[in-house]
């Protein structure tokens, strides 16, 4: 230290009323001290300003619609401040669906994926009307080729019986044909003949109609007939495996004198039977007093009804 300075002090201690200075030395290590304070604030402020502005260009590359860059690795999120709403984030638009129908419903499949639900069969509306093919065809060995069309009852009279599902009758075709054994010639005279019928009901009344005719049978167990002498007597049979439901039962008088064997009886045979809300009646009447006979309206009562059931299909 100079000689200047060292006098300087030592007149500064004698003014200040013997107050002790400082000693030199120690204020040169402060001011050293503070030195050093003043360049390591100099470096943060220094690395401050750089962070500054690589987050500004950050930022700056955000804006430009890029991706921004990922905080560093372990870097925890900031949770939003309590009591702050922070507004939604908006949802990508969807594409605007071409229909507004529900989808259809799923299951899974053994796979484990999904396949679409059945939605089930849909239900045919009911027949109105009633073609050439509901009618059944008898087999080759059994034909005539006698058939009609004409109009006639569809039922024999069963003392005067009335039937309250005619009401709901949809449509009804009815025709006759006769048919032969099959050991009966060609061209002979036939062995038998058919009303045969066909009718649609409301959905719902093609079992009433059947319910009423067993009650009108058992109501009529005998009566006579127009322009006949004779007493016809009826009774219910069983009926049978046909379609979804069916009755058969039978007319039964005495042959007339000089027709038909001595003792025997001329019989009738009737089967109605119903598929869904269709009815098919098969009445056999006959030919010239001939006896029907239970195999041959067996067998054709199985084809009217699969006529019946190929129709509806």
């Amino acid at each position: 230290m100079s000689a200047e300075l060292s006098d300087l002090y030592r007149s500064l201690t004698v003014v200040a009323d013997g107050v002790e200075i400082a000693h030199p030395e120690l204020v040169r290590r402060h001011a050293d001290r503070r030195a050093r304070v003043q360049v390591a604030g100099s470096a943060v402020a220094v690395a401050v300003l750089l962070g500054g502005v690589a987050a500004g260009g950050r930022l700056a590359f955000s804006a430009d619609g890029s991706a921004p860059l990922p905080p560093p690795a372990g870097t925890p999120a900031s949770p939003p401040p309590t009591g702050s709403a922070l507004p939604p984030s908006p949802s990508p638009s969807a594409p605007p669906s071409a229909s507004t129908a529900s989808p259809t419903p799923s299951r899974a499949t053994p796979s484990g994926t999904r396949s679409p639900e059945p939605t089930g069969a849909v239900t045919a509306p009911p027949p109105t009307s009633i073609p050439d093919r509901a009618f059944f065809v008898l087999a080759a060995a059994n034909r005539t080729g006698l058939e009609s069309t004409a109009a006639g009852p569809v039922l024999p009279a069963l003392c005067g019986a009335r039937y309250p599902s005619e009401s709901a009758v949809v449509q009804r075709r009815a025709r006759s044909l006769a048919y032969k054994r099959p050991e009966t010639r060609v061209g002979s005279v036939p062995d038998g003949s058919y009303r045969h019928s066909i009718t649609i009901y409301r959905p719902g009344r093609a079992d009433d109609a059947l319910r009423e005719l067993r009650q009108a049978v058992r109501a009529c167990p005998e009566q006579r007939m127009p322009d006949d002498t004779r007493t016809w007597r009826q009774r219910l049979l069983d009926p049978g495996a046909y379609g979804d439901e069916s009755v058969l039962f039978e007319l039964r008088a005495p042959y007339p004198q000089g027709m038909g064997d001595p003792g025997a009886d001329e019989v009738r045979l009737v089967r109605a039977v119903r598929v869904d809300d269709v009815v098919t009646v098969l009445w056999e009447q006959g030919w010239e007093y001939t006896a029907a006979e239970r195999a041959q309206v067996d067998a054709d009562s199985r084809r009217a009804v699969a006529a019946i059931e190929k129709w509806l299909g």
